[in-house]
């Protein structure tokens, strides 16, 4: 099945994480997208496992793209760039601020060449501001934004995500502004003029940790009695082949977990008869809890879970995702074959559904791989085309 955004295209100038994972999410949704790198290519590429220039982290990250490789300091790869985004509807980019300026690049400048762009800045802190000039990674987003201090040990010591939380949840945020001003500009008609949309990683991440992570710090006046942090109240549970997790917000989730584990009286005991209540007494029933659980494997517990509709599931090793039940019924894991040299390289599968699933995008493209066929689709004859080559403005 072919994705709704069939027909745009989108110039992806970011690297790393969150621009890059931006750009596949709309292009594993239909849109053509030309990643253009420089010269050293996206580092993300010699980042984690990999074969040749690609690693698995770039590969999940830049499925199905072209691949252009400029060197954006001569005055001839700005040329080529420029003519590329007159042709698009979409120019991701993710330097510090400041950086497309100095190349002549601006929004200024961009909406004369091509008035219906859309122009999607990503920065770590945002455009302007007391930290603008710091360079940002995942681990500074969380220590700022308050992800870290929700992920506090025993001793009450923050710690981080062991993945990139702010990278990718700044991804999906970029993600759909850009449909959203696409949508905006389809509204006004063929003559409607693009727009510049700024997504700063700080920003999306306290976004992202404010509905749970920041309750007790959301109401102002005559603020309500604090609550546990929600996080502290979440942990796994041993079970006698390894661990589970469970819920029981609601009253007839705990009803129902209790019962898949034979504990009727628990279920029926007017102390645990609300949420207020559970946490209250939850060193009264949490242990009990515990003990049962621990003496069941993961595969009682889950045949429990769902007779009973309670919330659970089981914790799964990674090597061991692809082959959980619910995964391979989803069809989540899929195979793309790449080239002789990698081979097949499995991946996770577009999640949205359209009626049906979107077709899998081919393989990630090696730097400058499509350097040339990209340059010929512009109008650049033969010659033209060796001619940058040569100069190095463009590597194939």
């Amino acid at each position: 099945m072919s994705g709704p955004l069939a027909g745009y295209r989108i110039v992806d100038c970011s690297q790393i994480v969150s621009g890059p994972m931006a750009a596949t999410m709309l292009a594993d949704q239909g849109a053509e997208v030309i990643k253009v790198e420089s010269p050293g290519g996206d580092p993300v590429r010699t980042l984690g496992p990999k074969k040749g220039d690609l690693s698995s982290m770039f590969i999940a990250v830049n499925r199905g793209k072209q691949g252009l490789c400029l060197d954006l300091k001569s005055a001839d790869g700005v040329a080529v760039l420029e003519r590329l985004i007159a042709t698009a509807d979409v120019l991701i980019e993710n330097f510090r601020p400041g950086v497309m300026e100095r190349l002549g690049l601006g929004w200024a400048h961009i909406r004369t060449l091509n008035p219906r762009i859309i122009y999607c800045s990503i920065t770590g802190f945002g455009p302007d501001g007391p930290y603008q000039n710091v360079r940002v990674y995942d681990p500074v987003i969380q220590a700022v934004s308050g992800i870290a201090a929700s992920q506090v040990d025993k001793e009450g010591t923050p710690g981080l995500v062991r993945h990139l939380v702010a990278d990718k949840v700044t991804a999906l945020t970029a993600a759909q502004a850009i449909t959203a001003a696409l949508l905006r500009r389809e509204r006004g008609g063929p003559d409607a003029a693009g727009e510049r949309v700024e997504v700063a990683m700080l920003d999306a991440a306290i976004a992202f940790n404010w509905p749970d992570g920041m309750y007790n710090n959301a109401f102002l006046d005559d603020a309500p009695e604090r609550w546990p942090e929600y996080g502290a109240q979440m942990r796994l549970w041993k079970a006698a082949d390894g661990q589970v997790a469970i819920g029981a917000l609601q009253t007839a989730e705990f009803v129902a977990l209790t019962r898949s584990l034979g504990r009727d009286d628990l279920a029926e005991d007017p102390r645990f008869a609300t949420t207020a209540g559970r946490i209250k007494h939850q060193r009264e029933w949490a242990p009990q809890v515990s003990a049962e659980i621990a003496r069941r494997t993961r595969a009682e517990l889950m045949a429990g879970f769902v007779a009973h509709g309670a919330v659970g599931g089981p914790v799964v090793r990674l090597e061991d995702v692809p082959d959980d039940a619910q995964v391979r019924h989803n069809r989540i894991c899929i195979e793309v074959a790449h080239d002789d040299a990698v081979g097949r390289v499995r991946q996770a599968r577009a999640p949205a559904r359209f009626g049906a699933p979107l077709d899998p995008l081919g393989p990630a493209p090696h730097l400058g791989q499509h350097s040339r066929q990209t340059l010929a689709a512009l109008g650049y004859d033969d010659a033209a085309i060796a001619a940058l080559v040569a100069a190095g403005a463009v590597k194939g």
